[in-house]
C-alpha cells in the first residue's frame, strides 16, 4: 500500500537532502558548465542530483511517474494521462550555483491530477527545508531537527515586502513596484522567493518572466500548505501538466488575499 502524504513527504525530505550532499560535493569542486539547448546552464550537479532522485522516488513509489527537468522531453501524450506524478527540479538556480552564493534547492513536488499536493525545498548549502503537504500545514527543518510551522503574513506589512529575482528583471516588474508603492525588494535566487512568502518573511512575489514547471511546483505547494496562494494573472491556481509547453504563466504568489494584487500588472510596459 502507497504512503501517505505525511510519511511521503518525510521521505522526501531524506530524498532531497541526500541528493544536495551530491551537489554540494560538486559545489566544492573545480565544476564544468555546459549551455542545454535553450541555452540554459548545465552541470554535473545537474546530473548527479537527477540520477539520484529518479532513482530514490522509483524505489519509494514504483507506481508513481517521475517527470525531471533532466528528463522534459517526456510527451504530453503520455503524461497527460498519469493520474499521480512526481515533478522534479533537481537543482534549481544552477546560475545561483555557478556564482556560488548559496541559492539553490532541490525541488521535488507530488502533483495530483494537475494539482500540487505535496512539496520539499531543500537548500544544500544552509541544511534548510521547507516542507508542506495538503491538509497537513507548512514547515520549516534546520540541519535536520525539528519540524517549525510556518505561514504566510495575513496582512501585508508597510512598506510591502516584495521578494525577486536575482537573475531576472525588466521594465514590467518595475511598473508593477511603482503601483504597489512603498516596498522594500528582497532580491533572492531560485525557489527561495516562494519559500519566502510561505514562511512570512515577504509579502508578495510577483514572477513576470519565464519559469518552468519544475520550477515552482514543490514550493508552490509549501506557500499554499501555509494558507498562502500561486495565482496566474487572472487570478487563478498556477496548475501543472495542462498542455505540451512547460512553461508557466506570470503568477504572484501572496500571502494577503484582501488586496487585489494582479490589479497592477502591466506587460510590456
Amino acid at each position: 500500500m502507497r504512503p501517505e502524504l505525511p510519511q511521503l513527504t518525510q521521505a522526501v525530505v531524506g530524498i532531497a537532502r541526500q541528493a544536495g550532499t551530491e551537489i554540494l560535493k560538486i559545489y566544492a569542486s573545480d565544476f564544468a558548465v555546459e549551455t542545454k539547448t535553450d541555452d540554459s546552464p548545465l552541470t554535473a550537479a545537474d546530473r548527479a542530483a537527477h540520477e539520484h532522485i529518479v532513482a530514490a522516488l522509483l524505489q519509494l513509489t514504483p507506481d508513481i511517474p517521475v517527470w525531471s527537468e533532466e528528463s522534459a522531453e517526456i510527451d504530453v501524450a503520455e503524461r497527460s494521462g498519469w493520474p499521480l506524478f512526481w515533478l522534479v527540479d533537481p537543482l534549481d538556480g544552477t546560475k545561483e550555483f555557478i556564482k556560488r552564493n548559496g541559492e539553490f534547492t532541490v525541488n521535488i513536488a507530488l502533483i495530483r491530477g494537475n494539482e500540487p499536493v505535496m512539496g520539499v525545498v531543500h537548500v544544500p548549502v544552509t541544511q534548510r527545508d521547507y516542507m508542506g503537504y495538503e491538509g497537513g500545514g507548512a514547515f520549516i527543518i534546520d540541519n535536520g531537527g525539528d519540524p517549525r510551522p510556518i505561514s504566510v503574513s495575513r496582512k501585508a506589512e508597510t512598506p510591502i515586502r516584495v521578494v525577486g529575482s536575482r537573475s531576472h528583471r525588466g521594465n514590467s516588474l518595475n511598473a508593477y513596484l511603482d503601483w504597489i508603492g512603498p516596498h522594500v525588494m528582497v532580491p533572492m535566487g531560485s525557489s527561495l522567493k516562494l519559500c519566502l512568502v510561505a514562511a512570512g518573511a515577504a509579502d508578495v512575489y510577483p514572477r513576470l518572466g519565464p519559469t518552468s514547471e519544475w520550477d515552482t511546483a514543490a514550493a508552490q505547494a509549501v506557500v499554499e500548505a501555509a494558507g498562502g496562494r500561486v495565482i496566474d494573472l487572472s487570478g487563478q491556481r498556477l496548475l501543472y501538466n495542462t498542455k505540451a509547453e512547460v512553461l508557466n504563466p506570470f503568477f504572484i504568489a501572496l500571502g494577503d488575499d484582501s488586496r487585489d494584487w494582479t490589479a497592477g500588472i502591466k506587460i510590456g510596459t
